[in-house]
């Protein structure tokens, strides 16, 4: 009779204990979901459990005050970069007037009659005047980007047409370069949903940093799946400059009047329509590839694609 009763009372206490591992595990999943919806949405509900279970209350309860913490340095973060860009918008519009002044009265000045080194050391003032006025404008562009949110209300783009139009706006000075582009797009039309000012924003960025870095060559390639893909080769390149090559101020050494900022604002803006940009180097082969947002269906009574700019092939 004992035994029959030590395995009755042992099964008892290991239903139990199953029925309570059961409940952990329950309660742990709806506090793993609590969790995540706290981490994902913005809100200030605390993580709530029916359990009566000590250690979990207060997981629980430790989660809520980390949560807490999390959310004020979120608000702290945000509150300061949103008063950083207010404060970079500012600086860099209120130096647009005295920049401005400076250039003109440079312009005033050589027109004197001047010494050859007084008109060297002029030049170099002119110079350097010009590079900040750039970096001025960059600074005033990329405040006013992060503030946008991607720039005008998405619509359908072309996207063949409106690379075309930027190549064709900066062909001649490519020429003037010695770079002749080789472009490469589909028939089929490319439909995206975005911003069109934000997709020219980044197309012009790319090119300019090709006039600057290219060593006489520049391939831009369209697929149908959204890839474009703008590559030249570039004496100046290293693998170790990839891990950079995004960030804002960053520069090659040897490009001139650059600000650092082209490339910095192709990236947030490509996130800000929900594409994304990319680089990669081999043996001197720098390409940059964007990948479109929200591509859509070509039309079967869409409109012809507009006219191929010189050098396309």
């Amino acid at each position: 009779m004992l035994p029959w009763l030590l395995c009755g009372i042992t099964a008892a206490m290991l239903l139990a204990a199953l029925i309570k591992i059961h409940l952990m595990q329950k309660d742990l999943r709806d506090l793993t979901r609590q969790t995540e919806r706290r981490l994902t949405e913005d809100t200030n509900v605390p993580l709530r459990l029916k359990t009566g279970d000590a250690a979990i209350r207060a997981l629980a309860a430790a989660l809520n005050r980390q949560l807490d913490t999390l959310r004020e340095q979120q608000l702290k973060y945000l509150t300061g970069d949103r008063e950083l860009r207010d404060a970079v918008t500012n600086i860099s519009h209120d130096l647009r007037t005295p920049l401005t002044a400076v250039s003109g009265y440079l312009e005033l000045l050589s027109a004197e009659a001047l010494s050859a080194d007084a008109r060297r050391y002029l030049d170099v003032i002119g110079s350097r005047t010009e590079q900040m006025r750039q970096l001025t404008e960059e600074l005033f562009r990329y405040s006013l980007i992060l503030s946008a949110d991607g720039g005008s209300a998405p619509e359908t783009v072309c996207v063949n047409a409106l690379l075309e139009e930027c190549i064709a706006g900066y062909y001649a000075v490519l020429m003037q370069r010695g770079i002749t582009p080789e472009i490469s797009l589909p028939e089929t039309r490319i439909l995206c949903k975005c911003s069109r000012t934000a997709l020219e924003r980044v197309f012009t960025n790319l090119l300019h940093n090709a006039l600057k870095y290219s060593s006489g060559d520049l391939v831009i390639t369209a697929a149908a799946d959204g890839t474009v893909c703008f590559a030249n080769h570039t004496a100046e390149m290293e693998r170790a400059h990839l891990a950079h090559l995004f960030d804002r101020f960053y520069t090659v050494e040897s490009a001139q009047h650059s600000t650092g900022l082209g490339l910095a604002i192709a990236k947030t803006v490509m996130e800000q329509m929900g594409g994304s940009i990319t680089a990669h180097v081999e043996e001197n082969l720098l390409s940059i590839e964007l990948r479109l947002p929200e591509l859509k269906e070509e039309s079967p009574a869409g409109s012809e694609p507009a006219a191929e700019p010189p050098g396309v092939r």
